[in-house]
């Protein structure tokens, strides 16, 4: 403690150092998981159109891309009992479109954003600026490539690509390491409707 501030507000000068954040504490990343059979369409159009060295990770979908490592446990427990009790939520394909260096499926669903509302509101003092926003769902199946390219895949994806329901299977967790992403868990749904 320096002058009755806690060490990780302490402002770092030159005799004091910057806080060290515990071992191994990096950002905690939330997605939403998909069925079976649409991980694996989507993980195959990521491995065929996603730049080989920057696809360290299977198709997903990001509802937080930040969350502090000291929320984990409390994280863990909210997820599992939201699991415990709600059905799985009502999702559409919508349509594929551009990223401007890259292609995504766009995802509407009003259930999803309220599952995922429910984490805010428990975390909405962490949250980043940029999760304290509502996201753009989605799924991302190439990205960082030259702009032909890009627009290239979207007419090829859009030619064949019909609106229809996107089973959504649960939530997970992930640490953000940089490039992979390390699991920490998931729990699917298991709630009944009404």
């Amino acid at each position: 403690m320096r002058a009755g501030i806690p060490q990780s507000r302490a402002i770092a000068g030159p005799d004091i150092p910057p806080p060290v954040p515990a071992a191994g504490a990096v950002p905690i990343i939330v997605t939403a998981t998909m069925g079976t059979a649409d991980q694996r369409r989507f993980d195959a159009l990521r491995a065929a159109h996603f730049p080989s060295d920057r696809n360290h990770l299977t198709a997903h979908i990001t509802l937080f891309h930040q969350l502090p490592p000291s929320c984990r446990d409390e994280l863990t427990r909210l997820i599992r009992a939201i699991a415990g009790d709600t059905p799985p939520p009502a999702a559409m394909l919508r349509e594929v479109y551009s990223l401007g260096g890259g292609v995504a499926y766009r995802i509407e669903s009003a259930d999803l954003l309220a599952i995922r509302e429910r984490i805010a509101d428990r975390f909405f003092g962490a949250l980043s600026a940029q999760d304290r926003g509502t996201p753009r769902l989605h799924i991302t199946v190439q990205n960082k490539v030259a702009p032909g390219q890009a627009r290239a895949l979207l007419a090829e994806l859009s030619d064949a690509f019909r609106p229809g329901p996107l089973p959504i299977a649960g939530l997970a967790a992930h640490d953000y390491r940089g490039g992979p992403w390390e699991p920490v868990f998931a729990a699917n749904f298991r709630g009944r409707r009404a």
